[in-house]
């Protein structure tokens, strides 16, 4: 759109379904620049994407263009086709439901940055569930703890 100048950095989160732990070390890295493609191909400009094997971190500059529910369908949806075409697990793999999108002024880029380069270490302090809810009142969002990513629940035996 001609005259349209936006900076827009946003830090999307989401879950393996049930946050099983299957993004596995041989093929992230191949996830990762899939996802980057997807982000790429709708106009967006990446940053960084990292993660852990139940969860990824995204941070993109989001241009106006493309609505960011569109863009996390795209991703969520492009990405799990890859994943059950390549073969890569046993069975059927889908994102969980929702996710996690919160936005940046530029003068926390690099903390951003660095926050998502450096999540094997992070998480060796704190939960994925515990990070979330971190991220979710850091940003005063309002949430439902029914419907915050969890692992599956079996009935007792």
């Amino acid at each position: 759109m001609a005259n349209t100048y936006t900076q827009i950095h946003i830090q999307a989160v989401f879950s393996v379904q049930n946050r099983n732990c299957i993004i596995k070390n041989p093929w992230k890295d191949e996830l990762y620049k899939y996802v980057a493609g997807i982000i790429k191909n709708n106009g967006h400009k990446v940053l960084i994407i990292n993660g852990m094997s139940d969860h990824v971190h995204l941070f993109f500059g989001m241009r106006p263009a493309q609505s960011l529910s569109n863009l996390m369908q795209d991703i969520k949806g492009d990405s799990s086709l890859w994943i059950n075409k390549k073969g890569f697990i046993q069975g059927r793999f889908s994102w969980q439901q929702g996710y996690g999108a919160f936005s940046y002024g530029k003068s926390s880029v690099d903390n951003v940055i660095n926050y998502i380069k450096n999540q094997e270490i992070h998480h060796q302090k704190k939960t994925f569930i515990e990070e979330y809810h971190d991220l979710l009142r850091k940003f005063d969002v309002d949430f439902d703890n029914r419907y915050i990513f969890k692992p599956i629940e079996w009935p007792e035996t």
